[in-house]
């Protein structure tokens, strides 16, 4: 019979294997929930009869709700604990998503659905900073680069909810019975999955519990104070950037830039898609053999070179091959910068907290952005905002670099 024995942590191997599991399922399920809007998000147009730009300001409302999700984050973290902070916010996240839903069929109310999308959005940022917390401590207790396969589950919880959004689509199920089956899966796998996670504290040191750096929000709201804090926000902005960009706008750039059909940009968005989750899934070897600083500068050498040859070569092929340069390049600098900012445990909530909040600026700022510059020199030539953001995430990729390596 085998024994499980402790780790440095005092967790047992099963113990921390379960917690592991428990943050695939967390991370899955946001993923599920966020492509499960976003694929009714033309049935939701069309029930409430509302126009492109009014459809715009209504999903600025999950935005808004982040925002104000991060910068409270920290404090709700500090005062509950990560693992009871994700209990919750699912759950209240839910019941937001359920009353979008609800808006969208009954009525149909434009208000009532934006006051479920800020609270689904401001509770979905919250879990996004305490999941890359418990994260963060659980990869240092198994001693293993695992922050990029969690969020490679979220990846795999979008394609698997923007399969079912489609399959909704196709049998014409209603938006609110669609949406309310989602929140309860989301809240019902929230509530079983936080059973088994473990507090972020578990390998602090004995002096780090006498540390009064966090117990206070003026304290925590120092972190930006921090140059490591804007440095690694710097690196997160690159990356989440050039993610966010071939998002948003990579299938319409290969329609108008280089004259493909509707059905190949959307092939090709596929194809980044599948070579960031490959490219999240292959990083953990890549982390552990040759550390963070040196897998971040390839990365940002690999996406640089990816989205060049995706503006300058004209041969569709070839376009292609740079596509996914560009997705293997910008699958690891999200995650891999939550976990250079979770590295102190005395001030791991607030960094990441205030990182993600720099990181979700790209997510704001970036569509609009990207569009004005593509109305006046085309999306290929706008996408060269994108490639100098790169270029900075690898410049600052040092200040991601392991404690052990920085004594």
């Amino acid at each position: 019979m085998a024994v499980a024995h402790p780790t440095s942590a005092g967790l047992s191997r099963p113990q921390v294997v379960a917690w592991r599991n428990a943050l695939f399922v967390i991370f899955g399920l946001c993923g599920l929930s966020m492509a499960s809007w976003a694929s009714r998000i033309p049935a939701v147009k069309q029930a409430l009869q509302v126009s492109t730009s009014s459809m715009g300001i209504l999903i600025f409302g999950i935005a808004a709700g982040s925002i104000v999700g991060l910068l409270a984050s920290s404090h709700v973290i500090a005062r509950i604990g990560a693992r009871r902070t994700i209990a919750v916010v699912l759950t209240v996240g839910a019941i937001g998503f359920a009353v979008a839903g609800f808006g969208v069929s009954i009525g149909p109310s434009y208000a009532v659905v934006m006051i479920g999308l800020i609270v689904f959005g401001s509770m979905f940022s919250i879990c996004d900073v305490a999941m890359n917390l418990q994260g963060a401590v659980n990869e240092r207790v198994l001693g293993r680069s695992i922050m990029p396969v969690f969020h490679a589950f979220f990846s795999f919880g979008t394609v698997i909810g923007a399969a079912l959004g489609a399959a909704a689509e196709a049998i014409r199920l209603p938006i609110v019975v669609h949406l309310l089956i989602v929140a309860l899966v989301f809240a019902a796998g929230a509530l079983i999955a936080s059973r088994f996670l473990q507090s972020e504290h578990v390998i602090e040191e004995q002096s780090v519990a006498h540390d009064d750096h966090s117990k206070t929000w003026q304290g925590r709201l120092s972190i930006w104070r921090d140059p490591r804090t804007l440095i690694i926000g710097l690196i997160v902005l690159g990356m989440a950037f050039t993610e966010g960009s071939a998002n948003d706008w990579l299938a319409l750039a290969m329609v108008d830039g280089h004259d493909t059909t509707k059905a190949t940009g959307a092939l090709v968005l596929g194809i980044f898609v599948a070579s960031m989750t490959i490219g999240r899934l292959a990083g953990v070897s890549l982390l552990d053999r040759y550390g963070r600083v040196p897998v971040l500068r390839g990365s940002a050498v690999l996406a640089a070179i990816g989205l060049i040859m995706v503006i300058f070569v004209p041969v569709l092929w070839i376009s292609i091959v740079g596509v996914v340069f560009w997705g293997l390049g910008a699958s690891l600098g999200f995650p891999v910068g939550m976990s250079a900012a979770a590295d102190d445990p005395k001030t791991a909530a607030a960094r990441v907290s205030a990182v993600a909040t720099i990181g979700y600026f790209a997510f704001l700022v970036g569509p609009p952005l990207i569009g004005f510059l593509g109305q006046h020199v085309g999306l290929l030539h706008a996408l060269l905002v994108v490639l100098v953001l790169v270029a900075l995430a690898g410049l600052a990729s040092g200040a991601a670099r392991e404690p052990s390596a920085r004594r």
